[in-house]
């Protein structure tokens, strides 16, 4: 069971969840949606693509570029497809 939170708000929860580069990618599906906000942020991985961001908002403090994915990742890192990462103060326990 992999879990992340923040600012005492559980943000997501799965027993299923992609792990790269130390990273636990969570199934969309098990990702609140009321704690993430679209973030005009985006980077580049050289094997993965294009990242998206979003802000994580949790009782109106907002944690900018907290959450990423990757809309459209590349063959290397098809797994991750419609999965959420966390950084940057959340906690992510697996």
């Amino acid at each position: 069971m992999a879990r992340a939170s923040w600012n005492g708000a559980l943000i997501a929860e799965s027993d299923r969840f992609e792990l790269v580069e130390g990273n636990v990618y969570f199934p969309r599906a098990a990702v609140k949606p009321e704690y993430l906000r679209e973030a005009s942020k985006t980077t580049v991985c050289g094997w993965k693509g294009t990242a998206r961001y979003h802000d994580v908002v949790v009782d109106g403090k907002v944690n900018a570029g907290a959450a990423w994915y990757y809309p459209e990742p590349k063959d290397a890192a098809a797994n991750i497809r419609d999965h959420i990462a966390f950084w940057q103060g959340v906690t992510v326990e697996k």
